[in-house]
């Protein structure tokens, strides 16, 4: 019990280390490299934060255990907007809930805690006949979230392509430093998918010790998996405040579409890879 414990906390730790020195620097370098916008840059850390739950829930569906899956989501979904209103408030940036855009978004990531709740209450049968449909829903939130941006983000667009014009420094096109922040991010994600493995095993191992429920389970791994967003949600803000040439609402930006991202991710796609595998396999 006590090496379980002992691998619990180094393999959380390792997880934050990762996320916050490798990840979020990684992210920041290519963003720079290629003049990424916030939201673009939102939308690759919502992509590289989710791996873990990529794996846990591709792992808890190949054992049987479609319910804590879906569990794993909604506690994953749930703890991601805790997180990100907790960076908001700490980073005082509630006046950026001002803008129509991230109204949309947030509300557009409580849907995606509500629906696995209306999944769970009234008990539906988790098949392949479901899948089509979460792509489907996947697709239009990608809509409503692109062009809520387009309508309501014009100002800080053009602000921020004027940024962009005046800095010299920034070298167009570079494709050495593009390849390899990129190899880098792909072997962040990777390491940050073996590692949540790791984390996952260990914490099935107590569970099973101390005789937990799947519910807890569910519940334990939406958190642990939760952990990358949260120190993307805190550092995308941060950057964008020690920048005196940037708008605050930029770092909302970018957190919120990590969010939103994640999210969709997690109950859309990474859902239906689960029940894909635990349609074929179980």
């Amino acid at each position: 019990m006590l090496i379980e414990s002992l691998k619990f906390i180094i393999y959380s730790a390792i997880i934050v280390v990762i996320s916050k020195y490798i990840l979020v620097t990684t992210l920041r370098k290519l963003a720079e490299t290629l003049n990424l916008k916030p939201k673009t840059v939102g939308d690759i850390a919502g992509y590289a934060t989710s791996m873990p739950e990529l794996l846990t829930i591709g792992v808890s569906s190949l054992n049987g255990l479609i319910g804590a899956s879906i569990i794993n989501v909604l506690s994953s979904n749930l703890i991601n907007l805790i997180q990100y209103l907790a960076s908001i408030i700490l980073n005082k940036n509630i006046k950026a809930f001002n803008n129509k855009a991230i109204k949309i978004d947030v509300i557009l990531v409580i849907i995606t805690i509500i629906l696995p709740i209306i999944l769970i209450t009234i008990n539906i049968e988790v098949n392949l006949g479901i899948v089509p449909i979460f792509i489907i829903i996947y697709l239009l939130f990608r809509f409503l979230n692109n062009n809520a941006h387009k309508l309501y983000l014009k100002k800080e667009d053009k602000i921020l392509e004027s940024q962009i014009e005046k800095e010299e420094k920034w070298e167009r096109g570079n494709k050495k430093k593009t390849i390899k922040y990129t190899i880098y991010l792909i072997i962040t994600g990777i390491l940050l998918f073996f590692i949540g493995n790791l984390l996952g095993n260990t914490l099935e191992n107590l569970c099973n010790i101390f005789n937990i429920s799947q519910t807890i389970i569910g519940i334990l791994l939406g958190f642990i998996t939760s952990i990358p967003e949260l120190i993307t949600f805190f550092e995308a803000q941060k950057h964008y405040k020690k920048s005196k040439k940037q708008d605050d609402i930029l770092g909302v930006v970018e957190a919120t579409n990590n969010l939103l991202t994640s999210n969709i991710l997690n109950l859309f796609i990474i859902q239906s890879i689960g029940i894909i595998i635990y349609s074929i396999f179980t």
